[in-house]
């Protein structure tokens, strides 16, 4: 086996995936520390320390990474949102670049490339964006028209929700979200006894209908991914299932060559 073979084999173990799933955890946790002035005046230099011997660890690893699967590295999405993400944190945070140090928070979401489970959830949401356009356009149309008709309907009554095209998306939106809804429509409902119309039907196409739409959508992306892992373990079960007819095939030959006159 080659030096080159042994460090793939060393990347791709199960051991060393655990370990650098430590380690962002970890980092995540520390950099959440640094965020308390209270804990940074009593270890501010200890969660430093860590956070450069982290760093180092992500830069080993995707260095030994790089070396395992040379340009094929580059060629796998997730390997390449690690690649910029560390690449970020290396990038001088000084002068106009200091922004970028709040940034080493990105090191987090290396935890959806490290784990099977998320890497398979954010796969099945990135596989429904083209269908979730059409639903997202729906529901902006949906908003825009009862903006308008919320603008025309209550904006003197309520200006400070509905006194213009901007009020109305804002407060559909946050009526949509199911926020303070009932405090909106109450200051509606003195002057106009008949908004609650608008309100329930609003809520019942934005959030029962459209919003449900991406969930369903988002699950029938992911269906295919399923039923392949369900096609792959009915597979190993069969093959399995075959090995152990063909042990207690050959048990079955001995016991009866055994049996036989002049057998061993």
């Amino acid at each position: 086996m080659t030096r080159r073979e042994q460090v793939q084999k060393l990347v791709e173990s199960n051991r060393f995936q655990r370990a650098i799933i430590a380690v962002i955890v970890v980092n995540a946790l520390t950099l959440g520390l640094e965020t308390s002035d209270a804990i940074m005046a009593a270890a501010g230099g200890l969660l430093h320390a860590l956070d450069r011997v982290m760093l180092a660890i992500f830069i080993v690893e995707l260095a030994l990474r790089l070396y395992a699967h040379r340009w094929r590295f580059f060629r796998d999405p997730w390997s390449v949102f690690d690649f910029l993400v560390i690449g970020l944190s290396v990038v001088p945070a000084s002068g106009g670049l200091s922004v970028l140090r709040a940034l080493r928070i990105l090191r987090a979401l290396r935890l959806v490339s490290a784990v099977p489970g998320m890497k398979k959830v954010v796969s099945g949401l990135l596989a429904a964006i083209p269908a979730m356009m059409s639903i997202i356009v729906l529901l902006g149309l949906v908003l825009y028209v009862g903006a308008v008709l919320a603008t025309e309907l209550y904006g003197t009554t309520a200006p400070e929700h509905f006194g213009d095209l901007g009020d109305s998306l804002f407060t559909l939106f946050q009526v949509m979200t199911g926020e303070a809804w009932p405090d909106i429509a109450h200051q509606v409902l003195p002057t106009h006894p008949s908004a609650w119309i608008f309100f329930v039907c609003f809520i019942l196409v934005s959030t029962f209908v459209v919003l449900n739409l991406f969930t369903a959508v988002v699950v029938s992306a992911m269906e295919p991914e399923r039923q392949e892992e369900t096609k792959i373990d009915a597979t190993l079960l069969a093959e399995i299932r075959a090995l152990r007819a063909e042990i207690e095939g050959l048990r079955t030959g001995r016991a009866v060559a055994g049996s036989e006159p002049g057998g061993t």
